[in-house]
């Protein structure tokens, strides 16, 4: 956008199936390894789907240190305090503010740093402290209020707020400036980085981190989306011949962002930047996708417009890449449209650590920033015959190397939402 001023991205952080930050995750894409394996959280047995993309072997207190929050936050909480206290740790940001040499320097400081979340909200473990008690009151609303205080746990409004990631960021780290909290299905947590951007550019704040995170693997929310037809049983396939479905996941991308005057006067680490972003919908059903792709064609191109780049600037692209047949033909027609015969690289990473809802536009920008950094867009390992429909389209199974430093990245939630960011990288030897 002219005459605003860049936004730099000082720090990111993640969680996901795959491992812990982004080099971890970034080794498993590039080692082919997928973290899809059966699910661990119930016996899932005699499911139509029982598989998914879960973190396993972590303690909960590797995540989050405070053990007493433990029993006010959800597991998706614990993804997005980790991911966001590792993308500020990375950016040094409070300890540039502890260092400050006057209290009022170190106030203002905190007044200026903003907060984004971007949720999901919409699984269905919440309910389930209530299933036991409406089992036994037999329909009895009489015996459901009078035994409701001892059966459901006291703290159970406070551990589903949607918000609660947006607060204890806020509440640990002392930040008191703009916020907001996006629940927003898919395109939550790219919501919450534009968003973040936005408030940088107007003048909002001097700095912000934006969080998307998600844990979408429990039983309802699993049930239903089979029941729609949008589950695979085996793998995420995108653009393959075979595909079938997407496969859930879970964890949090973050970042934070800095005007470039902010980032440069405290000499922090500088990952890449922020360019330019597109949110439109299709104004179609919750679950309908256009065949044309025109939704997804409109955000990139407004995201473009936004970044003054033309299709041809960019490197690469990140696209949603969910596996649904509809959805994958929806974004290659989109991309054709935007780029026509020629389209820079295309890969897609939701193969590798399932579908995280609103947490997976935020992580596919990191790994974004990850494969221009290292000059490598890697290939989709479960891609093995590309689906004649998309013989244009260049995405494989092997790397291929980005034409420039810029990504776009793609994502997609019901409802017709449809968005796209740009990112420009910094070259991984800070050059």
């Amino acid at each position: 956008m002219s005459g605003s001023p860049r936004i730099l991205i000082t720090g990111t952080g993640a969680v996901c199936g795959a491992g812990l930050g982004v080099a971890a995750i970034w080794d498993a894409i590039v080692s082919g390894r997928s973290a899809v394996a059966p699910l661990r959280q119930w016996d899932a047995s005699r499911w139509p789907v029982g598989i998914a993309a879960e973190v396993t072997g972590v303690d909960d207190r590797r995540l989050v240190e405070d053990r007493k929050l433990h029993k006010i936050i959800s597991r998706t909480d614990l993804f997005g305090l980790y991911a966001a206290g590792a993308a500020i740790l990375e950016s040094r940001l409070t300890m540039h503010r502890d260092a400050l040499l006057d209290a009022a320097s170190a106030a203002r400081f905190d007044d200026r740093s903003g907060v984004f979340a971007g949720s999901g909200g919409a699984v269905y473990r919440c309910n389930y402290d209530y299933f036991p008690l409406l089992t036994a009151a037999a329909g009895s609303l009489q015996v459901f209020g009078r035994e409701l205080s001892a059966t459901v746990n006291p703290m159970w409004l406070l551990k589903n707020l949607p918000n609660n990631v947006l607060c204890h960021i806020g509440i640990r780290h002392g930040f008191k400036g703009t916020n907001a909290c996006i629940t927003n299905q898919c395109v939550g947590g790219v919501l919450a980085i534009s968003e973040a951007a936005a408030a940088l550019r107007t003048g909002e704040a001097d700095r912000a981190v934006a969080v998307g995170h998600d844990a979408p693997i429990e039983p309802e929310t699993l049930l239903h989306y089979q029941n729609l037809g949008l589950l695979s049983n085996a793998a995420v396939r995108p653009f393959d011949r075979e595909r079938n479905g997407t496969v859930f996941g879970e964890g949090a991308g973050a970042v934070v962002l800095e005007t470039e005057a902010d980032a440069r006067a405290r000499q922090a680490p500088v990952f890449g930047e922020f360019l330019g972003s597109g949110c439109v919908s299709e104004a179609t059903g919750i679950v309908d996708v256009r065949p044309d792709g025109d939704g997804l064609a409109r955000a990139m191109e407004l995201a473009l417009a936004d970044a003054s780049l033309s299709p041809g600037a960019v490197g690469m692209i990140v696209a949603h890449g969910n596996g649904t047949r509809a959805s994958d033909a929806s974004e290659a027609a989109a991309i054709r449209h935007v780029f026509g015969t020629a389209p820079p690289p295309v890969t897609a990473f939701k193969w590798a650590f399932g579908h995280l809802i609103a947490a997976s536009g935020a992580l596919d920008l990191l790994l974004a920033l990850q494969a221009l950094r290292c000059q490598v867009v890697p290939g989709i390992a479960t891609l093995s015959s590309l689906d004649p429909a998309f013989a244009r389209l260049p995405v494989s199974s092997s790397p291929k190397k980005p034409c420039s430093d810029t990504a776009v990245i793609c994502c997609r939630g019901f409802g017709g939402m449809n968005v796209a960011l740009v990112v420009r990288a910094k070259a991984a030897s800070g050059a």
